[in-house]
């Protein structure tokens, strides 16, 4: 079958087609036909080695994190799930590879694709629809009347935590740049930033949780407009000591990554509030609650260009010029 391969880490590395062997399917997965797959910054960061102490990947690499497609083929194990089921999913780490036709994965991290979507939508949605559930939802807890602060709306993850926030009842403030103001706006948020021209910490006050995705300076002063009490959920790192417990790393890096991020927790600490580092799991239980919701007209991705797949890596670069409405998607059906 076809795919894009890392052959060696590096930022400016083009990913190379080639042909590959189809994945040998195990007892608990399930054989995909890839579809369409989506295109995340996670994708050019682990082709840049950037993510090596975190996810110590072997090279070649298959890279891609979104898939949807139809099923092909079932192992001996699987229940729920059957060949020609239309699925989405974000396979789990250290299983990736949905820029290829095919893909074999866990039928845990699987869920049936939403029938309100296409292949390209649906691919669009696993790990920004995960991530936003797992920042606002699992570690936020974000409750009806509450303020919750989202960094770059009109980007991938931005886009979807502004509809999820507001169908959780949550009054909503995000920044964005003046072209893409109307677009936020229509997706829910209350109060708009525009960075270019506004200092957030200026105008934002006492809110409940911020969902943080920007550089270590925007975190700073994002502590800044918690109440206290409140909690802010990084995306962008640094990576904590629960983190480094969650993935069993070793002792030199829970030790790194604890001195990594020891200004950031003492800070948040005498504000009186809690920082938490989210890196977002694979999970089909969160997928088919996000399927329902998209199903019953709640939230719906939001697509900024759809390549072909032979121009991968042209979705690649685009993705990593950070002017992504929404999500970036490559089509291979």
């Amino acid at each position: 079958m076809r795919a894009f391969i890392l052959d060696r880490y590096g930022s400016k590395v083009a990913l190379r087609l080639g042909e590959v062997d189809e994945p040998e399917l195990r007892d608990d997965e399930v054989l995909v036909q890839v579809h369409a797959a989506s295109v995340n910054l996670l994708d050019s960061k682990i082709r840049s080695g950037e993510f090596k102490l975190i996810l110590p990947y072997r090279i070649p690499l298959i890279l891609g994190h979104d898939v949807a497609g139809v099923v092909v083929r079932v192992g001996a194990c699987v229940k729920d799930f059957k060949p020609g089921d239309e699925v989405f999913a974000r396979p789990a780490d250290f299983r990736i590879g949905t820029f290829a036709e095919r893909i074999a994965v866990q039928e845990k991290d699987l869920a049936l694709k939403p029938k309100k979507l296409t292949m390209v939508e649906a691919a669009a949605l696993p790990l920004v629809g995960l991530t936003a559930w797992q920042a606002l939802v699992e570690i936020g807890q974000l409750k009806q009347g509450q303020r919750v602060f989202i960094q770059a709306g009109s980007g991938g993850v931005g886009t979807f935590a502004i509809q999820l926030a507001k169908h959780l009842g949550a009054h909503v403030a995000t920044t964005t740049s003046s072209a893409n103001v109307d677009l936020v706006r229509a997706l829910g948020a209350d109060v708009i930033v525009d960075y270019k021209k506004e200092d957030f910490e200026a105008k934002l006050h006492d809110y409940d949780l911020v969902l943080h995705s920007q550089d270590g300076k925007a975190l700073d002063k994002s502590l800044r407009v918690l109440r206290a009490g409140g909690r802010l959920v990084s995306i962008s790192g640094p990576p904590d000591p629960d983190f480094a417990n969650a993935i069993g790393a070793p002792w030199f890096v829970k030790l790194f990554m604890r001195l990594l991020s020891a200004g950031v927790r003492r800070n948040a600490r005498s504000l009186g509030t809690t920082f938490s580092f989210l890196f977002m799991k694979a999970s089909g239980d969160q997928l088919r609650e996000l399927a329902a919701l998209i199903d019953a007209g709640r939230l719906c991705p939001v697509i900024d260009k759809v390549f072909p797949f032979q121009s991968t890596n042209e979705a690649l670069a685009y993705v990593e010029t950070g002017r992504a409405k929404g999500k970036v998607v490559i089509q291979l059906a």
